[in-house]
């Protein structure tokens, strides 16, 4: 694997509000655990056009790490686990690319969700997101 492909860029990163709301308050979105870890992901139509000068931006697969405050009162702990989180993905991003690359005009909106109240190796951490894209692109 080429180490273009192991990076996470900003345009793989979820971080508009108008399709957060599409992953999170319309209806159609589908949720998988393997704890300490929740998958929340939905299969949207990408918006932006072919002869968009913003197309080549998008990417396919879009993915969000969210850690709760009620869990981790201090900032220290809540950006480990979510470096944990990213750094498993972008290791593991190829399981869930492959199946998605197919469909040009859908987007794979996935939100990776911190359940637990303490933290986890990384090699756990690994494995469950590891585990989590493969069921997502078995079901999409």
């Amino acid at each position: 694997m080429e180490k273009q492909e192991e990076r996470l860029r900003k345009r793989e990163r979820l971080c508009s509000k108008k399709r957060i709301d599409a992953l999170f308050v319309t209806g159609g979105s589908h949720a998988m655990t393997a704890f300490p870890l929740k998958a929340v992901y939905r299969l949207v139509d990408s918006e932006a056009a072919p002869s968009s000068p913003s197309a080549d931006t998008e990417a396919t697969v879009q993915v969000l790490v969210s850690v709760p405050k009620k869990h981790f009162k201090r900032a220290v702990k809540r950006n480990r686990v979510k470096r944990q989180v990213r750094e498993a993905y972008r290791k593991h991003k190829s399981l869930i690319t492959r199946c998605i690359d197919g469909r040009t005009d859908k987007q794979l909106l996935i939100a990776f969700i911190w359940l637990a109240d303490e933290l986890a190796d990384t090699a756990t951490v690994e494995q469950r997101v590891s585990s989590l894209l493969l069921h997502i692109g078995e079901r999409i």
